[in-house]
């Protein structure tokens, strides 16, 4: 679409109708069971009805409700903030991140951890002993790291991200999660779900926690182009209420063949739903960020403006992700959320007009190289681990690339 920032509100409400009659039409496929899980109209209508609106996240002073936004809302987005699953090296690594997430995000409301590559220099496994040793460490590193930062109450809301199966979850969790924090559970594509993750959400709901549905539509698939997947993303929307019986949504609509969500028809996509979703439903929703390029590149740092800007503009609140989509290990610094996060902030109240310029300005100077993205660097390349700081170089680039952007319109507060 010539348009990635869609500004057409009766556009969002027919796609937020059809991803009702989609739902109530398909339903989800149980593939243990082989049969179809479903909902009719007035059930789905009910649900959104009764659907949470303000959970609560958090211990303490970092505690926090998080409330459902408009279209070009003023009210700041949720950010969730962090390596959203991507992998690390070891545990010494990790505990390091978690940290430096902890000092150097101060308007993180949530952190999303890595996952733990190896224990004791022996690769985990899913499904073995390992797995689960992996997801006890990552419980208890994370939550020590987080009271080391200053930020003990942080709700960490991407559960154990080292855990595959439901047996390591579970299992795992009982050694630092809270209710208060978040538990990621996510489907299956395409409109799909299995015993595990019905195992996890029967024990979530049992404890009392806070389930987060991620749903992933994917676009060059059974969804077909960007339409079938702005109506599948509401679809899921409405999953996320009345069978995951989540607290918010985490969407990512991603490209098939690049992995990413910064694509022009995916953030095209991403707003026409996230639209439709915030202008007919109280139920909270985030916005995930993948992007190709990794840290301490240019290409990064547009990528995630664009792709921050169109959630947030559109009523939804972020997930700060993973670079170089998720596929490098130790490839992430403080530097990539807290640069999501100062652009949520500075894109408060602006129009869909203004925002629609401003992603084609950034598209223009970063989509012709997804193909072949640059990897950047890893943590330990560009962050010093003594002073807990970025080095000198990804500083002026950083404020380089904040001058740019402030050019185009970004009204930056911190």
């Amino acid at each position: 679409p010539e348009n990635p920032l869609s500004c057409d509100d009766d556009l969002a409400d027919r796609v937020f109708k059809a991803g009702i009659e989609l739902f109530a039409d398909v339903g989800i496929y149980c593939v243990d069971t082989e049969r179809i899980i479903k909902f009719t109209e007035e059930e789905i209508l009910e649900g959104l009805a009764e659907a949470p609106s303000c959970p609560v996240f958090g211990e303490g002073s970092d505690a926090k409700a998080l409330v459902a936004r408009k279209p070009e809302s003023d009210i700041a987005p949720w950010c969730f903030l962090g390596a959203g699953g991507a992998a690390v090296s070891n545990e010494t690594l990790f505990e390091s991140i978690i940290e430096a997430y902890a000092l150097f995000l101060p308007l993180a409301n949530s952190i999303t951890t890595p996952s733990i590559k190896h224990i004791e220099g022996r690769l985990v496994r899913t499904k073995s002993p390992l797995e689960i040793i992996a997801c006890m460490r990552s419980s208890t590193l994370a939550r020590s790291a987080l009271r080391k930062g200053g930020r003990a109450g942080l709700p960490i809301m991407n559960s154990i991200a080292s855990a595959v199966s439901d047996t390591a979850k579970i299992a795992g969790s009982q050694f630092g999660l809270r209710p208060t924090d978040g538990w990621l559970i996510g489907t299956m594509a395409e409109m799909k779900i299995n015993f595990e993750r019905l195992n996890e959400i029967a024990y979530v709901r049992n404890l009392g926690g806070h389930i987060v549905a991620e749903t992933a539509p994917i676009l060059g698939g059974y969804c077909g182009g960007p339409e079938g997947v702005a109506v599948a993303n509401v679809a899921y929307h409405l999953n996320c209420i009345l069978l995951m019986k989540g607290s918010c949504q985490l969407t990512f609509p991603i490209h098939f063949k690049y992995g990413c969500t910064s694509v022009r028809d995916i953030l095209w996509a991403s707003s026409v739903s996230s639209q439709g979703i915030s202008r007919n439903s109280h139920f909270p929703s985030f916005i995930n960020i993948y992007v190709a390029a990794g840290p301490m590149t240019e290409m990064c740092l547009y990528e995630t403006a664009a792709v921050v800007l169109n959630a947030v503009v559109s009523g939804a609140s972020i997930e700060f992700g993973s670079v170089v989509k998720g596929t490098e290990v130790d490839h992430f610094t403080p530097m990539e959320p807290r640069w999501a996060s100062e652009m949520a902030h500075g894109v408060l109240g602006m129009t869909r007009a203004k925002g629609n310029e401003i992603v084609k300005k950034l598209l223009a100077k970063y989509e012709d190289n997804i193909p072949n993205a640059p990897k950047g660097k890893t943590y330990e390349q560009c962050w010093d681990m003594k002073t807990k700081q970025p080095i000198a170089e990804y500083k002026q680039m950083y404020k380089k690339i904040k001058a740019e952007l402030a050019e185009l319109g970004v009204q930056f507060k911190y």
